[in-house]
């Protein structure tokens, strides 16, 4: 239903509403709060730690005072608590000017900020105390923009549950034999909980619910892909053999040699293959992939290469022209000129290609191929749904070999990737060297820079990785850009290249490649240099703020040193001082195992959080919302998995499963 047909909602308000991601009262309905506030508790700010997270009231002393910048502005404003004084500020949040008045007592919600000696807030939630105080208990606070209030989009949520009555979909006898609460109960509780214990329950029971309906439409969207073959491989196991030891000059670890049989095992069974090849970072996975198109070339059969990046796309095309010397290698992406595509696309409808390597370009339309019988997606995960069955339809029944080099718990993949068979390689090459991880505080920072010059000055590289592009006025993260300003100056003999992801591919190419050159010794970026790259002199990685990263992500990072048998470092820079981030940073510090890391932050962040992070999409991002444990996922899926093995689907369960196709259809893990 329209959310205008709720009391309250005009057309600006729905405009506001719209913004959030919220359409109609479905969405109203799974728009989880992002926090809670209990009015029994709350907390004078004198007493308060930097960066807790307090609930305290304070009166406005003086009107609100904005400032406008270049990429935004802040609102401060001044509060006294029981004669206590202290200053609020948001940041790029100009609406809150209009929301506050002078002489008002407010009940603010937010991060404690206490440096040299000052005690303030910084960008909290807040609410007239007049008309907080005419709550009880455990109020939801949501995420709000523009005139929406805390209360508007309470009463609006809790209208839209009672109008939409949410029904489960899992069938009665499987929800009394697991004794599931009434979901719409559920809702209503997590959107009006009476007690944090009845909020958590509530909320294990939606979570059930979504993973259930999740991984029956995964089921339904990836199923019935076991098909008979029809493209038949001659390769023999001797010809595959010489081809590995003409074209690697390193010999291949036991995980490589035992990945390389799986797939020779599935490409010469009469099965289609659909397998999953997830391995470490360095752990040798492209040289595995082109093992595999061999076996395809070498038979008559055309194969391509789908990478994420522009970047990798080249890397790949790289290797793939270095082992193939005596077959047609083609490169497509979206940067070579119309002319340049016209040709390849051509040349690859004719079968003049045998291989060909690409980015999304790679996807479009009018590529055709003529014997297409293998499909390699290297760091499948930065692909939807769509996207890799719009490759497979260029082909019959083609091979499909995916590839990742993030780990996800096993946990995860046993669901997620339910319908693959997994290759997992966990040894690295030999001569690969350990990398030394460090974390650098704030004080030690000038004795980091001294020690990566010496390293320049002995002929390696380095990376110099931030959170952001852009700064911010709140200046707790350092920004891309000011870094290589401030690199320039510190370090004039050095030279310094910039890479982001608002740049131009062009650009981004030029830079890697003078970076690959040595034309560019400190190289400074976003995470955009997170996949693929491979730069052998490269043995030094510096990330700032890490405290904001994920583990995995952080080991992705990485492993973008260490590449060669040169000694390499990774510094974790870091201004936090609390013990929580501290041990985190220090796991990575003491472990390179990256599916042992990817456990651990797993165990650290929770489901809800893990999930929320990795998955881009509406669907996954609303569950990050909600407070669940791990439990909620494993019954979900074994509660599936009894409804498709006894053949109950109902059609209830497919219509959910085909609408929720269309929000997985683009869903990545990234």
């Amino acid at each position: 239903m329209e959310i205008t047909k709720i009391r309250g909602i005009n057309e600006k308000r729905e405009q506001e509403f719209n913004k959030l991601g919220v359409f109609d009262t479905a969405d109203l309905v799974r728009y989880f709060p992002r926090a809670y506030l209990d009015l029994r508790e709350q907390q004078l700010l004198k007493y308060a730690y930097h960066n807790d997270i307090v609930l305290t009231a304070g009166k406005v002393l003086s009107m609100p005072v904005s400032r406008h910048y270049r990429r935004g502005g802040l609102v401060k404003v001044v509060c006294e608590q029981e004669g206590f004084i202290f200053p609020i500020v948001w940041f790029n949040q100009p609406y809150v000017a209009n929301k506050l008045k002078a002489g008002e007592e407010y009940l603010f919600y937010g991060r404690v900020r206490a440096d040299g000696g000052e005690v303030s807030l910084v960008n909290p939630s807040f609410e007239p105390c007049e008309k907080v105080f005419r709550l009880k208990g455990i109020v939801p606070q949501y995420t709000v923009k523009g005139s929406l209030t805390q209360k508007v989009v309470r009463d609006a949520v809790r209208l839209a549950v009672d109008i939409e009555k949410p029904k489960s979909i899992i069938p009665s006898e499987l929800q009394a034999k697991y004794n599931l609460s009434n979901l719409y109960s559920a809702y209503r509780e997590v959107h009006n909980p009476n007690s944090f214990e009845t909020e958590k329950k509530a909320a294990e029971r939606i979570a059930v619910e979504e993973y259930f309906a999740l991984i029956s439409a995964f089921k339904f969207i990836k199923g019935g892909r076991e098909q008979v073959r029809i493209n038949k491989y001659t390769t023999t196991a001797k010809e595959l053999l010489t081809f590995i030891h003409d074209s690697f000059s390193f010999e291949f670890t036991d995980g490589q040699k035992s990945a390389v049989n799986e797939i020779y095992a599935d490409m010469s069974g009469g099965k289609v293959m659909n397998r999953l090849m997830q391995g470490d970072v360095g752990s040798g996975k492209t040289a595995v992939s082109m093992c595999s198109l061999f076996i395809a070339v070498n038979s008559g059969y055309q194969a391509c290469m789908l990478a994420p990046t522009e970047v990798l796309a080249r890397q790949n095309y790289q290797a793939a022209l270095k082992a193939f010397p005596d077959y047609n290698i083609g490169l497509i992406t979206g940067s070579m000129t119309a002319k340049e595509k016209r040709e390849m696309k051509n040349a690859v409808k004719l079968g003049w290609i045998n291989i060909l390597v690409g980015t999304h370009a790679l996807l479009q339309e009018d590529v055709e191929f003529k014997n297409l019988s293998l499909c390699v997606c290297d760091e499948q995960q930065r692909f939807g749904v769509a996207q890799r069955s719009s490759l497979l339809s260029k082909g019959v029944t083609p091979d499909v070999l995916v590839m990742s080099a993030t780990p996800i718990p096993r946990t995860l993949s046993l669901i997620f990737y339910g319908d693959l068979d997994i290759t997992t390689i966990k040894d690295k090459p030999k001569e690969r060297v350990a990398i030394q991880t460090n974390i650098v505080p704030s004080e030690k920072y000038n004795d980091m820079l001294g020690f990566i010059k010496r390293e320049i000055d002995d002929g390696k590289q380095a990376y110099f990785v931030c959170p952001k592009i852009d700064g911010d006025e709140e200046g707790s993260v350092i920004s891309a850009t000011e870094l290589y300003e401030d690199l320039k100056i510190k370090m004039p003999t050095v030279k310094v290249g910039l890479l982001h992801g608002k740049m131009k591919d062009k650009e981004k190419n030029a830079v890697m490649q003078d970076f690959k050159d040595k034309k560019i010794e400190f190289l400074v970026s976003t995470t955009v240099i997170e996949v693929g790259v491979d730069v052998p002199d490269a043995s030094v990685m510096v990330i700032y703020n890490a405290e904001r990263f994920g583990l995995s992500q952080l080991h992705q990072l990485r492993g973008r040193v260490g590449r060669s048998d040169i000694k390499s470092y990774c510094f974790l820079m870091t201004k936090a001082n609390n013990g929580v981030a501290i041990e985190r940073l220090k796991i990575l510090k003491d472990n390179s195992d990256g599916f042992k890391i990817s456990e651990y932050d797993y165990k650290l962040r929770g489901s809800g959080d893990f999930m929320g992070d990795r998955q881009s999409g509406k669907f996954m991002s609303d569950l990050g919302a909600l407070n669940y444990s791990t439990d909620a996922i494993f019954l979900a899926k074994k509660i599936s998995d009894e409804v498709f093995e006894s053949g109950r689907v109902l059609d209830e369960i497919k219509q959910v499963a085909i609408k929720k196709y269309e929000k997985l259809k683009d869903v990545t893990m990234n």
